[in-house]
């Protein structure tokens, strides 16, 4: 069987709304004063008057899945202004671990292999992932193995600051291979 919906059955999605004063919907809450000090178990309505005419404060439902739910008397602008403070300094104290890539070629001189490991070491004491890749050209793929050397000494140039963390593996005309910092910051 099927039901017929036009465009005016939908419903209007629920905005999120924190429990605060007014938006409240339990019966009974266990009420905390501003300075911490419990004020017992009582109606919400009460509470909330109590707020408003003594502390001249918000009533804040800090714990609601708690028995009976504990509700706070504090100042709800400013208890927001703290939470988004917070939020926006663990934004900035996380670290985000780049992958860096380096590109090697399977005729590439001992100077410049020492070159691009050097480069490779400054990313891996910065806490980047570095991605190394050997690329092939024309007849370059008949010789993978002569790569697969040059891949082999580059990771034991830097095999001091760096765990291999994916092994050498071939991906069309790129042999690749994933290295992590053993030091991390």
């Amino acid at each position: 069987m099927l039901i017929s919906r036009n465009k005016y059955d939908r419903k209007r999605p629920e905005v999120k709304q924190d429990p605060v004063n007014e938006n409240i919907r339990v019966r009974e809450v266990l009420v905390i004063a501003p300075d911490g000090e419990s004020l017992g178990v009582m109606s919400t309505h009460k509470a909330l008057n109590l707020a408003q005419e003594k502390y001249n404060l918000d009533l804040y439902l800090v714990a609601p899945q708690a028995n009976p739910p504990v509700a706070k008397i504090l100042d709800f602008g400013k208890h927001r202004f703290e939470l988004q403070k917070k939020q926006k300094e663990a934004k900035k104290a996380q670290k985000v671990v780049e992958l860096k890539e380096i590109r090697l070629s399977p005729v590439i001189d001992t100077h410049d292999l020492e070159t691009k490991a050097r480069q490779a070491t400054k990313f891996l004491q910065n806490g980047d992932r570095v991605k190394v890749a050997v690329r092939f050209r024309g007849r370059q793929m008949a010789h993978i193995d002569v790569g697969e050397k040059v891949m082999e000494e580059f990771i034991g140039m830097i095999e001091e600051f760096a765990v291999v963390e994916k092994k050498p593996f071939m991906e069309g005309r790129f042999l690749n291979c994933i290295l992590a910092s053993k030091v991390k910051k």
